[in-house]
């Protein structure tokens, strides 16, 4: 599973120009899942979204996490970021999961999430979404669990 997360001052996600899942600061985690992501995948990506220090304490130094700051959480499905860019002009994407794969582990994902932080909003798995979000830092990490 891979998540490039980017802290946010804020961030939304439009669906057919309707807001289905917005938060303030936090973290934006774009998600991938891949064929081989099942369950422990699945617990360690929450776990590492949760805890990575990724927002400044009172010394300015990366040592709090979304836990810690209590910020929202916006996850959006993204099957791109495992596509296999290696070669050749055009991605492949025989290294992500099938659509059914996908979701599955994916709504999963949410839920895990949900059960442990109070803020969790989503964007709709398989739409055609606008994602607007204002980077704080700029700070983007990419995360991957296997």
């Amino acid at each position: 599973m891979i998540a490039l997360i980017q802290r946010v001052t804020s961030a939304r996600v439009d669906v057919d120009n309707e807001t289905v899942g917005a938060i303030g600061a936090g973290l934006l985690a774009l998600v991938a899942v891949q064929p081989e992501d099942g369950e422990a995948q699945t617990k360690r990506m929450v776990e590492r979204l949760l805890g990575y220090r990724v927002f400044s304490d009172d010394a300015g130094k990366m040592n709090r996490s979304l836990t810690d700051t209590g910020g929202g959480l916006l996850l959006v499905s993204q099957f791109t970021l495992a596509a296999d860019t290696r070669s050749g002009m055009r991605p492949s994407f025989t290294s992500a999961a099938s659509p059914e794969h996908g979701r599955t582990w994916f709504e999963r994902l949410v839920t895990l999430a949900r059960d442990a932080h109070p803020r969790v909003e989503i964007g709709r798995f398989g739409a055609h979404m606008e994602v607007h979000l204002v980077n704080d830092g700029p700070v983007t990490f990419w995360l991957e669990v296997r």
